[in-house]
């Protein structure tokens, strides 16, 4: 497995405090020779903020790989998609077990999800401040 997480940037805006670097996100379908006809492959374009390095090589309109270390990616991936899964189904299947109507057991797992991403939107600046990106000239 990979030790870290690379991905191509261009630096749009520098501050002493962070440097911007606007990523593009890709789906595995844009590479097909047939994305243009489809419709299906995407391009999303993200801006990822850095802490600015003092000492930095680069400045506006560089390219650049933001680095993040690949364990930090796993626990990303736990944090948006596992938990909530596992909390879904908990939920629903417990209250089934319960003798609740599937229905009403299906809403609150998905109540129970919408909780859950509210508390992690709560904490974003606590959980923003453990995924720290580096950046490589």
């Amino acid at each position: 497995m990979k030790e870290q997480v690379k991905h191509t940037g261009k630096v749009v805006s520098m501050t002493p405090q962070l440097t911007t670097v606007q990523i593009v996100s890709q789906s595995a379908c844009a590479q097909c020779h047939a994305a243009g006809l489809c419709g299906l492959s995407e391009y999303t374009e993200k801006a990822i903020q850095v802490p600015t390095d003092p000492y930095a090589s680069y400045g506006v309109g560089d390219e650049v790989q933001v680095v993040l270390k690949a364990s930090m990616g796993m626990k990303a991936v736990w944090i948006a998609y596992f938990f909530p899964l596992l909390l879904l189904l908990a939920v629903a299947l417990g209250l089934i077990a319960l003798g609740v109507s599937e229905v009403w057991a299906g809403l609150a797992g998905i109540a129970a999800v919408g909780l859950y991403y509210l508390g992690v939107w709560l904490f974003r600046e606590k959980l923003q401040n453990e995924y720290i990106f580096t950046i490589q000239a």
